[in-house]
């Protein structure tokens, strides 16, 4: 193999890693798997998410189970990557769809929809990529209040319903793809 396509494998490889790293940072969150969404950031990475918390990543980490403890249902989809590596460094502006079932604090629940991007910066230090730097932005939001969302609707009648946590079918399922794991 010459050193051009080397070169190119490499790259091929590393984005790969990257897009599963991004995985891993949807299904620890949607599972409020904290520990595995720890895993994700370099211990200097930075996070931001605003009004919401701007500062080092693992202290926003530290916050997360109070934050999720309002989440009856979280579910990220991403959907166009825009991913660039150079070296041992890369950057992502990721699109993602994340629904938010929110409880209220009177009582009840609301839907949050949100349609935004991620502005990542990636590191590879010890052949491992994680997050160096994340910042979130919203494009558009949608709300339901009443909730819109029905998982008690007749029609999901013994459908498995997913949850927060190791209460979630999937723990249960995989034997290979081990939840807590990256």
């Amino acid at each position: 193999m010459d050193a051009i396509m080397e070169r190119k494998l490499q790259a091929l490889l590393d984005k790969q890693e990257i897009i599963d790293l991004l995985h891993a940072y949807c299904n620890a969150n949607d599972r409020h798997d904290q520990a595995k969404v720890r895993a994700l950031y370099h211990e200097d990475a930075w996070d931001d998410h605003g009004i919401f918390f701007k500062g080092l990543a693992q202290e926003f980490v530290d916050k997360l189970p109070g934050i999720w403890a309002d989440m009856e249902i979280l579910h990220h989809n991403m959907t166009t990557m825009n991913i660039k590596v150079d070296g041992d460094v890369g950057e992502g502006e990721i699109y993602v769809l994340a629904f938010h079932k929110i409880k209220k604090p009177g009582g009840g629940s609301m839907d949050l929809l949100i349609g935004g991007r991620y502005l990542d910066r990636y590191a590879k230090r010890n052949g491992v990529w994680k997050f160096a730097h994340r910042s979130v932005l919203a494009d558009w939001a949608v709300t339901g209040d009443p909730p819109v969302v029905a998982l008690d609707s007749p029609i999901l009648a013994g459908s498995y319903i997913g949850k927060p946590g190791p209460d979630d079918p999937s723990y249960g399922f995989f034997k290979i793809l081990k939840r807590g794991e990256r």
